[in-house]
């Protein structure tokens, strides 16, 4: 009503976030009560809650899904997000802070900072969402407010600041001791302005603390006075922009798709866009929700957040207009369990209806193991499973079970290996090449690219990244999914008439699979962080226990009433029905509380290696080897011989096979033609074979100088003559021999037109004393417009090539008019160049092979001057 008058209001999005019994729902329906939103004020264990609005939170006495209101204070309007607090719902936890303003974080009084408490304020700092803290439950027996401001301090830092009294001396002191910008401020003023302070909160650099019960409504007005007065809203653009953060169903069964405005304005009847949306989707109504009520709205504009009906493309994450969606999320699932389904009831019924559930939760990944016929779901733990299954008897009404589960592994490489795909049936062709590099523990996969475009098209190099996004690649010990790596595309190869684009997702994923056949794989395991209280004379067991379940720990803390508390780390296959036991043994008095941590190495992998089973060679969805072309027919090479076959020679891994040979035995080679010869006619046979004869008088007498005796050329010396008397030409392709010869590829790192310059001062040299005529071809074809360019500089002719034409397509139809009357030496790596080039008639020689003849031509030439 108030934006309707044309009144300015700070609109800000807030979520509340907390280990779970930390009193976080408490605080939400005090902060409700005290703003007039709600006349009565509900609790969580009278299952009249404001906001725990489902029936299975109300009836469980905790949070499961998030849930929004809105409260007013002075001209600041709060959408308020109450997240779930349990650990096994942390993935809706995680999706909400991606649309938040700012956070509070709220923590028990007696309990202190737990392993779940950690896990949240990481996720606030990955997300960069300011926060201010709100200790809980003051007002219990224990709970202290020095010591607990010391724990925050010594948990989260220096920069947790008491805010019980703003504009305090206190308070600047306490700033300014923390933070360098403010610390100047203080020592020239004496104080610190409050636009100062919002910003450092805004910023991160300081986080307000406040103190209270909720339960008792103390400490709820400062902290509503606090986010009030020391935040500000953000600026946001003014084209539409949305942020997607969850999806639920109303009682109508309509789909009600939630979303944070972040730009523009969003109206009834407006069509919906993103990047994954292929259809025209109109929004039908939209609502501003606070609880179950909710009232409807023509328009909402930037800052808002509402829910709308009529759209069902857009998943929690996605962006909406010209908002871009998120990155994959931190908490993933580490249980998979095969779902049991009642008797008579079809696998694809029961799919239909748990897809609904998985738009709602992405996280939970439904599939279909077609080799079993069952479906199977991947969850964070038990809890999840139990709220699970009485959703899909609410939903639905069908009951289901659940087997035991199992852990969910996953597989990296402790090596840099390079992975080569080559798809080759008659009619296509794609040839791929990636390295394969071990990443940080808990990175993830990370794609790049870095191969020249003058190899393979910017175009074709992004269909590779996208077809390694798409995919869940697997690794080749279990099968598993892989993480922790980065895969860089450094090389590639196309044609220009029989590629297409299916072609480069097989070469892509072939090539996946066998870098990870020469990778050096381990096989990682989801490990918990765990807090674990015991009473005194039980720590011995627990301590056991955690060795024996293959665990680490620190040293046991001792808590006021007698008990123990035990922080460690363990594997979740070992700790993940260890809670029972734990009540056992402590006749009800332990408590467990569990987090995931993330994933390290398998503490038993050959026992979960064979447990699987698995063959890489014998799965055929995800095949490690390539396919070639021979006489028209496509034909199968092995994962550990296509770096034999392949076209793309030479890697930061495993260069070019002639640089792998001894220097003598190079230079031998480089000096030797009549050894070149010897590959070149092999090469010939294949194309002559295949395509035909090819006529090429110079090449033949050259062969024949080449076999005859010395008897021989003293009768055929007319003929050994027209040979010496023929000009040989050499043309280089400039970019191939720049990135094969090190000392130039370093230079174009830093600058290309220096080792430009390098090259083509070595090759006047080379030409001077070689007496050749030496054409340097250099691709100018991504210039727009560009023309043909021939300049000669010193002794040899340097030429761009036009728009459209690369230095190969350039070479190639040169040397088809030289090599009729002239000897031709072509100097590049580009093993599909060979074939072109022997059927021109010209010879090839590689870019390294050519820099032992280079090389071999300065040592003569400087041994002239020594002389």
């Amino acid at each position: 009503i108030l934006l309707q008058r044309g009144i300015q209001m700070k609109q800000l999005t807030v979520g509340l976030m907390a280990h779970v019994d930390a009193g976080k729902t408490t605080l939400a329906e005090a902060l409700l009560f005290r703003t007039g939103e709600i006349r009565k004020r509900g609790r969580v264990d009278h299952g009249d809650s404001w906001l725990d609005t489902n029936e299975i939170e109300r009836s469980r006495g905790i949070t499961v899904f998030a849930h929004q209101a809105s409260l007013t204070l002075g001209e600041t309007v709060f959408t308020l997000l109450d997240t779930p607090g349990h650990v096994d719902f942390s993935a809706e936890t995680e999706r909400i802070m991606q649309v938040l303003d700012y956070a509070v974080l709220v923590i028990s009084g007696t309990d202190g900072v737990q392993s779940h408490t950690l896990t949240l304020w990481k996720l606030l700092q990955k997300y960069r969402v300011p926060c201010s803290i709100f200790v809980n439950k003051m007002d219990l027996a224990g709970a202290e407010k020095e010591l607990a401001l010391v724990s925050l301090q010594g948990k989260f830092g220096d920069r947790c600041i008491d805010f019980t009294s703003p504009d305090s001396e206190e308070l600047y002191e306490a700033a300014a001791s923390c933070d360098e910008q403010l610390l100047e401020i203080y020592d020239r003023t004496d104080h610190i302005p409050k636009a100062e302070l919002i910003r450092a909160v805004k910023e991160r650099r300081i986080f307000p603390c406040l103190f209270g019960s909720a339960l008792k409504d103390s400490g709820v007005k400062e902290l509503l006075q606090t986010l009030s007065a020391y935040t500000e809203m953000p600026s946001y653009g003014n084209e539409f922009a949305g942020k997607v953060f969850k999806i639920a169903e109303d009682k109508q069964g309509r789909r009600l798709t939630f979303l944070k405005i972040t730009g523009g304005t969003l109206r009834v009847r407006e069509v919906l866009t993103s990047e994954k949306n292929t259809e025209n989707e109109k929004v039908s109504q939209i609502r501003l929700y606070s609880g179950e009520k909710f009232t409807t709205a023509e328009e909402v504009s930037c800052g808002s957040v509402c829910a709308v009906t009529g759209i069902r493309f857009a998943l929690p994450g996605d962006g909406v207009g010209t908002a871009e969606s998120s990155g994959l999320p931190v908490l993933t699932p580490v249980l998979t369990y095969s779902v049991v389904l009642p008797e008579g009831m079809k696998v694809h019924t029961a799919l239909e209806k748990l897809r609904l559930l998985e738009e709602e939760d992405p996280q939970l990944q439904i599939m279909l193991n077609e080799r079993f016929g069952t479906i199977q779901v991947r969850l964070m733990g038990e809890i999840q499973l139990e709220i699970l299954k009485a959703m899909i008897a609410d939903r639905f009404g069908f009951t289901v079970g659940f087997d035991q589960g199992s852990i969910i592994y996953k597989e990296t490489i402790t090596q840099e290996a390079e992975g080569i795909g080559h798809f080759e049936p008659l009619r296509h062709y794609a040839e791929v090449h990636l390295l394969l590099r071990p990443g940080k523990r808990s990175s993830g996969l990370i794609f790049k690219t870095d191969c020249r475009e003058d190899l393979l098209d910017r175009n074709w190099q992004r269909l590779v990244l996208s077809n390694l996004y798409e995919k869940t690649h697997i690794g080749v010990l279990t099968g598993s999914p892989i993480t922790d790596m980065e895969i860089i595309l450094t090389a590639g190869r196309a044609h220009t008439k029989h590629t297409e684009g299916g072609d480069f997702r097989q070469a892509t994923l072939r090539a996946v699979r066998n870098g990870l056949r020469f990778g050096a794989s381990v096989l990682l395991e989801p490990y918990y962080d765990f807090t674990l209280e015991v009473p005194e004379e039980n720590v011995g067991r627990a301590i056991s226990d955690i060795q024996k379940m293959s665990g680490s720990f620190e040293q046991p803390e001792t808590t006021t009433d007698g008990s123990a508390l035990i922080h460690g780390k363990a594997p979740v296959s070992e700790m993940n029905h260890y809670s029972a036991d734990v009540i056992q043994y402590t006749h009800g008095r332990g408590k467990l509380s569990c987090t995931f941590s993330g994933y390290e190495e398998c503490h038993n992998a050959e026992e979960v290696i064979a447990s699987f089973d698995y063959d890489p060679d014998r799965d055929t969805d995800n095949p490690c080897d390539s396919v070639f072309c021979s006489h028209g027919a496509g034909y199968i090479v092995k994962w550990d011989q296509v770096r034999d076959h392949a076209h793309i020679k030479g890697s930061a891994l495993h260069p070019e096979t002639d640089s792998q040979a001894s220097v003598p035995e190079r230079l031998s080679r480089a000096v030797s033609q009549k050894d070149v010869f010897a590959q070149d006619k092999e090469l010939m046979a294949i194309f002559e074979k295949t395509y035909g004869p090819v006529k090429r008088r110079q090449y033949r007498e050259t062969q024949e100088i080449f076999s005859l005796t010395d008897k021989d050329k003293k009768k055929d010396t007319n003929k050994a003559l027209k040979y010496e008397m023929q000009q040989e030409y050499v043309l280089v392709d400039g970019y191939n021999v720049i990135f094969s010869w090190e000392h130039l590829k370093k230079t174009a790192d830093t600058n290309i037109d220096a080792a430009r310059a390098q090259l083509t001062n070595i090759l006047c040299n080379y030409q001077g004393y070689k007496k050749c005529e030496l054409i340097l071809v250099f691709d100018a074809y991504k210039v727009r417009g560009g023309i043909e360019k021939i300049e000669k500089e010193g002794n040899i002719h340097i030429v761009y090539t036009k728009e459209a034409e690369t230095a190969d397509m350039y070479i190639e139809k040169v040397t088809h008019e030289l090599a009729k009357k002239h000897r031709v030496r072509v100097v590049t790596s580009d093993r599909l160049e060979q074939i072109i080039i022997l059927g021109n008639g010209a010879l090839r020689i590689s870019s390294n092979s050519f820099l032992e003849e280079v090389r071999a031509a300065e040592k003569e030439i400087r041994e002239l001057i020594d002389q």
